[in-house]
């Protein structure tokens, strides 16, 4: 019997043990929040290959009315491009409209703890430098698709699980290992419906792993503080379009009002002895000078680093942005499009790291992170179902701070992070709970 063909997309990765060149691949690959097609099946080829179970679809991934899923034209368009980009048909078909989250799992031949590891995939909607000074653009992996570009790590976050993968597929450790690649960190759209489908059932620890963050290469911190709750919300107003100059008392502007909400979201006060933030970053309203505007979209933010406190700044904003619409007489709709919530990492797991980091970095206990990360929601319910969790980061220095168009990953860091989780797995020093089974149903 002849072996199954190569698939054409994976011609530039010769063996996911060579996590610098997977990583490359996929920094030239970037793709956004729910469209990871390509990615997600480059994940799934290699896991099945490795003789991982892998899953894909609804059975790990509950999109169903989800307010921050694209529209279908962008997930038709990432469908077409997977597509062209030589991902075969069957694939494209079950990774289609959204569903890109892929779940693997592992038995190893021992008895021991089920450890997930969250690895996401997707990229952000920057611009990447082409100046000759950036590295990927000088050695030829910068990004292939215009406006989309890996500026987070999580290139180097798949590569690492998947080369983790690799080392693991001996099956000689403690336990079962599960690989949770998801999709749409940015924004915290992805984890919920992961949640929500069930993976983190059965999990006696869940660790996710963050690259740079202002952390220097040869560092890593076990715990990653300031791992704060946000919100994330769309606008839509919708007001009376009219003559801005014969009947201007009979339009109802939608861009007031947007532009009313804007100027006092950012007026919203801080809460002593906590740390807030607010900030609206979209704002797209009219078609003409002279036409009083119908419809206005606003895209805004809200967080804070105390569960109590992020409540409380989310239901002021709310009001905000309604006051705003009764004030301009406008209707408004207002959608959370994601979410995360305040995390802390146990004091087991971040043990556990700290002692398979030995003699691969130099360890400093806690880093802030000083952002939100949906991996949050993982985390929570694995720890409300008696569990542990945890976030480190592995520092990796960067030309420019993440979200920018100059980021890169330090690729020597990159199997150290590798080599610092196989033994964490093998080691079996993460808490396994009374009774539990393990398996994902």
């Amino acid at each position: 019997m002849s072996p199954t063909p190569r698939p054409s997309y994976l011609d530039g990765i010769s063996d996911v043990d060579d996590v610098v060149a997977v990583r490359r691949d996929l920094h030239a690959h970037p793709e956004l929040g729910f469209t990871e097609i390509r990615t997600a099946a480059l994940v799934l080829t290699a896991l099945e290959r490795l003789g991982w179970t892998a899953r894909c679809g609804r059975d790990v991934f509950d999109i169903t009315d989800l307010p921050g899923l694209p529209d279908a034209q962008v997930l038709d368009a990432a469908e077409q491009r997977a597509l062209e980009e030589g991902v075969p048909s069957p694939l494209v078909q079950q990774l289609r409209g959204g569903n890109t989250a892929v779940v693997a799992e592992l038995a190893g031949n021992h008895p021991g703890p089920t450890v997930a590891l969250r690895c996401d995939m997707d990229a952000l909607p920057i611009l990447e430098s082409i100046q000759d000074g950036h590295r990927p653009t000088r050695l030829g992996f910068s990004s292939r698709h215009p406006g989309v570009m890996h500026a987070c790590g999580h290139d180097g976050h798949v590569a690492i699980g998947l080369a983790l993968a690799s080392a693991l597929s001996d099956r000689d450790f403690p336990g079962r290992v599960r690989l949770l690649f998801q999709p749409a960190e940015e924004g915290v759209r992805g984890a919920e419906p992961m949640v929500r489908a069930g993976v983190c059932s059965g999990v006696d620890a869940l660790l996710a792993v963050h690259l740079a963050f202002g952390l220097p290469s040869g560092y890593i911190a076990p715990s990653a503080t300031e791992l704060i709750a946000t919100d994330k919300h769309l606008v839509r107003f919708r007001g009376r379009a009219a003559h801005a100059a014969k009947a201007p008392e009979q339009g109802r502007s939608a861009l007031l009002a947007a532009a009313t909400a804007a100027v006092n979201l950012h007026a919203l006060p801080p809460f002593a002895g906590t740390v807030t933030r607010v900030n609206v970053g979209m704002l797209h309203a009219g078609t003409a000078t002279n036409v009083i505007a119908e419809n206005a979209e606003l895209a805004y933010e809200t967080r804070a680093d105390s569960p109590e406190v992020a409540a409380e700044l989310t239901r002021r904003a709310e009001l905000v942005v309604r006051t705003a619409a009764a004030m301009h007489e406008v209707e408004s709709e207002l959608l959370r499009t994601g979410w995360a919530q305040v995390a802390r990492t146990d004091e087991a797991v971040a043990a556990a790291m700290t002692a398979a980091a030995e003699g691969m970095a130099t360890v400093v206990p806690e880093h802030p992170l000083g952002a939100s990360d949906d991996a949050s929601l993982l985390m929570l319910a694995v720890q409300e179902a008696g569990g542990v969790a945890g976030y480190a980061v592995v520092g990796s220095d960067s030309p420019g701070p993440p979200h920018s168009r100059v980021f890169d990953v330090d690729e020597s860091v990159l199997p150290v992070a590798v080599t610092v989780l196989e033994r964490l797995i093998r080691g079996g020093a993460l808490p396994q709970r009374p009774g539990a089974e393990g398996k994902l149903q």
